[in-house]
């Protein structure tokens, strides 16, 4: 296309263009403050505003130009009243009101009671400034034209501005409030996501945590031990370590599933402390030598996630032992009452290791505290007087609560 084609076809965009920016420029507060004041100022000089119309004004001056020693003043000082009416609308009505007594500045005195009654939401404060204003307003007009005159004139002038005043700064009010409201409530639903995605990224690190670092921990165990075996006790260990590797790998592979599902997590049967006969009998074939000591002062069914809480308690004990101690006489005790389940997990001093440490990552006691935390217990650990490491952990039991199953 030449380029004289698109030049008439700029022209228009630019020609569609200048009235827009001189309406968006002439609804500038500044230039809306600038073209009032100076309107303002010329009415309340010349007093020409409706003069034929009130008739004379309250101070007697009938229709006719004031003199200019009094016009001038007048007109700068409502303009600079009007100029600044945003910031001291109470200043620009005395002003005004003042002016009407002189002049016929009734137009001054609708500007006022608007923007005063549209600034403030005292209500007094504006029932007072409307008397004061029909007053001033209404007086001559009722000595020159009578009731029937005075009041619509004094409605028109006095109580209307008021009232749009009141509607309008009500209305912003209400638009600011709803916009707030808006914009609290979308930080707090930033903020809601925020906290559920960092609550999720806990819940996976315990999962993860939990499900395999138990099981890859006993893997290595079984490996460092193969290294040593002969024979058929080398056949038996193999075995063993792939038994623990497909349980480990199965219970990834439920987790992962859970994560890349959308739906919502299903209610598998979680282990409690009826799995912890097979959690220990593991220990034992790894030449750790556990004790288990179950006391039931009732028979009642421990809620679900209080039991899968004992469970990872117990399971994250022997974990630590078997990497921190391997050999050492572990005891664990549960203890049920009516109102607490007491689950404590205690081990000596282990035999001195040959392999290369287990790497730690010193998540598994704090992830044990944030479960216990959430059943309302409480956890300690810390070690023993005889080289040993104790954990302990208290969790009140409330009967006829509902504890959801998912942790």
């Amino acid at each position: 296309m030449p380029a004289s084609a698109g030049r008439p076809y700029a022209g228009s965009i630019i020609k569609s263009r200048v009235p827009h920016q001189v309406v968006h420029w002439f609804r500038r507060r500044p230039v809306i403050d600038a073209v009032a004041a100076f309107a303002m100022a010329v009415s309340a000089a010349t007093g020409q505003f409706g003069v034929d119309f009130f008739g004379p004004t309250l101070a007697g001056f009938g229709p006719r130009l004031p003199p200019t020693w009094l016009g001038i003043p007048l007109g700068l000082t409502v303009g600079l009243l009007t100029w600044r009416r945003r910031r001291a609308p109470v200043a620009l009505l005395a002003g005004t009101l003042a002016a009407s007594v002189l002049v016929s500045a009734q137009v001054t005195v609708m500007l006022a009671l608007y923007t005063l009654a549209e600034r403030t939401r005292a209500w007094p404060k504006v029932a007072a400034s409307l008397l004061a204003s029909v007053v001033v307003v209404g007086t001559p007009i009722w000595r020159y034209a009578g009731a029937d005159g005075a009041i619509p004139v004094t409605v028109a002038v006095c109580v209307a501005p008021a009232f749009l005043g009141l509607y309008v700064g009500t209305r912003r009010e209400l638009v600011e409030r709803i916009q707030e409201r808006a914009e609290r409530l979308e930080r707090e639903q930033h903020q809601r996501v925020a906290q559920a995605r960092s609550d999720e990224r806990a819940h996976i690190a315990r999962d993860m945590h939990d499900v395999v670092t138990h099981r890859v921990a006993l893997i290595v165990l079984q490996a460092t031990a193969l290294e040593s075996a002969r024979g058929e006790d080398a056949v038996a260990r193999g075995r063993q370590i792939g038994a623990v590797g497909r349980e480990a790998l199965a219970e990834l592979r439920a987790l992962v599933g859970i994560l890349r599902s959308d739906d919502d997590a299903p209610l598998a049967p979680q282990p409690g402390l009826g799995d912890l006969d097979a959690l220990v009998e593991d220990s034992r074939r790894l030449g750790v030598p556990v004790t288990l000591d179950v006391e039931k002062e009732t028979g009642e069914r421990l809620p679900l996630l209080i039991e899968h809480a004992a469970y990872r308690i117990v399971q994250e004990s022997l974990t630590n032992v078997h990497k921190h101690a391997p050999g050492a006489r572990t005891r664990i005790r549960i203890r049920q009452t009516r109102q607490s389940l007491r689950v404590t997990v205690s081990n000596g001093r282990g035999r001195p290791g040959t392999a290369p440490p287990l790497p730690v990552g010193g998540h598994g006691l704090l992830g044990l505290a944030e479960r216990v935390h959430l059943t309302g217990g409480e956890l300690t650990s810390g070690p023993t007087t005889d080289g040993g490491f104790s954990v302990v952990a208290e969790i009140p039991i409330s009967p006829g609560k509902d504890h959801d199953l998912t942790d």
